[in-house]
C-alpha cells in the first residue's frame, strides 16, 4: 500500500461520524500526537507504562526509579504529600517540562496509529493484538455507540478529570473490541507487513509494542468507513477515563479550551481549540480478527481469617467445599461451578490450606438481597452476589478504599491475603458474548468485574492541546 500523498491535510470527508444509513456513526479521528524523541531517549521501554490502574505502589516504585521520563509519572503522579490539585499541577508542569525540552516532540502531521503488542515466549500461548489508536468522537449513550460495562467511581472520575484538565491532555488510550468488516483489518495488517515502525519496544515479560503512524487518506478513509459500519464497540477497558472524557466535554465543550496550566483569571492564555474535548484518545481493536483475552479481577478482604469468611457463608450458600490447593486445579473447578450459576473461591491461609468453593447461593436471600430491576443474567452474576450479598450482608465489608482491594491476577490475590491475614475471593471469567449483551440494554456491571487485554502500554502515543 503506497501512501498517496503523507504530507497532506486529512481532508474533512476522511473521517466519517455516520454509517451507510446516515445514522451516528463510530468516528475515529488522526490527531498529531505526542511521542518521545527517540534521539532523547535510547530505551522506549524505560518510559512506557501499564494503565494507571495496573500500577500498584510497588510497580510504581519500579518505573519511577528506571526512568525520569516514565509516564507513569504523569498519569500516577506522587500525590502522597499534597493535596490532587496540587498533585495535577505539578504532573502538568513536568509535562510542559518534557514538550519545552523535546523529551515529548508533536507528530509532524495528523496521523492514525496502528498498534501491535506480541509476546512470544516458549511453551505458552503466542499473543498478539493490533488495532488502531486515534481520537475518538465521544458520543451520548442514547446513540448506542460505545457501550460501557462496568460502574464507575465518582471519586476516581473527578480525580482523573482534574489531572487531565490540567495536562490538557489524554495521556492512555481507553481500549474497544467491535466487531468489523475486515476492512480496517486489512489496512493493519498490509501496514505491518509493508512499513517500518516508527517506535518499537519490548518490555519486561517479553512483550513487543510497535506503533505505526499512518497519514495517508486511503488508508484512514479505509479504516473510517469500516468503523462507520461496524455498529457499536464495547469499551473493554477504561471506564473511569471514558466517564472523565463525557465529563469533561460537559464542561469544555467545543469552546476554546484552556491552555495547559490555565489559571481561572488569567486571561489571555487560552488555545483555540474546538472539537478537542469532545473526542478522547482510544484503541479501537476488531475482536472478529483479534480477539481479545478476557479475564476476571479478583478481590481481597484484608484481616477477615478466610476459615470466619467460610463461617459466614454457611447457610447463605447451599454447597460449600473445599477444593485442592493446587491454584490451577481450584480455578479450573471454579470455572466448572461458574458455567453453571454464580460462584466463589475463598482462599489465603497457610500455603498449602485448601480453598472453598462457594455454589448455590440461597435463593430467598438473593430475592432480598439482589436488585430486581435487572435482567435475570445480571442477577445471577457471581460479582452481582458478592458485592449484594457476601461482602456487606455476610461479612459486614463495606466496598471501601482499604477495606477490599482489588487484584488482577489470582496468584497475586493470594499472596496478598496471606501477607495481610484476610481473605482472596476468586472469581471466574464472565463470557464476553454476556459481557456485550448486558452492555447493549444500557446494564452495567459491578466495577472491576472483568479484565479484557492485552491492554495498551501508556507513553507510545498521547493527545494533548497544542501549546500556546
Amino acid at each position: 500500500m503506497t501512501p498517496k500523498c503523507p504530507d497532506a491535510a486529512i481532508p474533512r470527508g476522511a473521517t466519517r461520524t455516520t454509517g451507510p444509513d446516515h445514522q451516528p456513526a463510530l468516528s475515529l479521528a488522526p490527531f498529531r500526537g505526542l511521542r518521545y524523541d527517540g534521539r532523547r531517549i535510547d530505551d522506549i521501554a524505560a518510559v512506557i507504562s501499564p494503565p494507571y490502574d495496573m500500577v500498584d505502589a510497588a510497580l510504581l516504585r519500579e518505573l519511577r526509579a528506571t526512568s525520569p521520563h516514565n509516564a507513569v509519572r504523569l498519569i500516577a503522579p506522587d500525590c502522597d504529600s499534597v493535596p490532587a490539585g496540587e498533585c495535577h499541577r505539578r504532573a502538568a508542569r513536568t509535562f510542559r517540562d518534557w514538550r519545552h525540552q523535546g523529551v515529548l516532540v508533536p507528530e509532524p502531521h495528523p496521523a492514525l496509529y496502528v498498534y501491535e503488542q506480541r509476546r512470544d515466549v516458549p511453551g505458552e500461548d503466542v499473543l498478539l493484538q493490533r488495532g488502531v489508536i486515534g481520537a475518538l468522537r465521544l458520543s451520548p449513550p442514547e446513540e448506542g455507540l460505545v457501550l460501557p460495562h462496568e460502574d464507575v467511581v465518582p471519586r476516581t472520575v473527578e480525580e482523573r478529570a482534574g489531572l487531565m484538565s490540567e495536562l490538557g491532555a489524554n495521556p492512555e488510550p481507553i481500549l474497544l473490541t467491535y466487531h468489523g468488516r475486515g476492512t480496517a483489518a486489512q489496512v493493519i495488517e498490509e501496514v505491518v507487513a509493508e512499513r517500518t515502525p516508527a517506535v518499537s519496544a519490548r518490555t519486561a515479560g517479553g512483550a513487543r509494542h510497535r506503533l505505526w503512524p499512518v497519514t495517508d487518506t486511503d488508508a484512514i478513509a479505509a479504516i473510517s468507513a469500516d468503523l462507520a459500519a461496524s455498529g457499536p464497540a464495547l469499551i473493554a477497558d477504561g471506564h473511569h477515563r471514558w466517564a472523565t472524557y463525557l465529563a469533561l466535554r460537559s464542561r469544555h465543550g467545543t469552546a476554546a479550551a484552556p491552555a495547559p496550566g490555565h489559571r481561572p483569571g488569567d486571561h489571555g492564555r487560552t488555545t483555540p481549540a474546538p472539537g478537542f474535548w469532545d473526542r478522547g484518545l482510544a484503541m479501537l481493536v476488531d475482536s472478529d480478527r483479534y480477539p481479545l483475552r478476557l479475564g476476571a479481577i479478583h478481590r481481597v478482604v484484608p484481616g477477615l481469617p478466610p476459615t470466619e469468611a467460610v463461617r459466614r457463608l454457611t447457610g447463605a450458600f447451599r454447597r460449600l467445599r473445599p477444593v485442592s490447593p493446587d491454584l490451577p486445579a481450584a480455578q479450573r473447578a471454579l470455572a466448572q461451578a461458574a458455567a453453571h450459576g454464580p460462584a466463589l473461591l475463598v482462599a489465603g491461609g497457610p500455603e498449602g490450606t485448601a480453598p472453598t468453593l462457594a455454589t448455590d447461593p440461597d435463593e430467598a436471600l438473593l430475592q432480598a438481597r439482589v436488585r430486581r430491576d435487572r435482567p435475570e443474567p445480571w442477577r445471577r452474576l457471581s460479582a452481582t452476589v458478592l458485592h449484594d450479598v457476601v461482602l456487606e450482608r455476610l461479612w459486614g465489608v463495606p466496598d471501601a478504599p482499604g477495606r477490599v482491594h482489588y487484584v488482577h491476577q489470582a496468584g497475586d490475590a493470594l499472596r496478598r491475603a496471606r501477607r495481610d491475614g484476610g481473605t482472596a475471593v476468586l472469581l471466574a471469567p464472565v463470557r464476553e458474548d454476556l459481557v456485550r449483551s448486558l452492555a447493549a440494554q444500557g446494564v452495567t456491571m459491578p466495577r472491576k468485574s472483568t479484565s479484557f487485554g492485552p491492554k495498551p502500554a501508556v507513553g507510545l502515543v498521547m493527545r494533548a492541546l497544542p501549546e500556546g
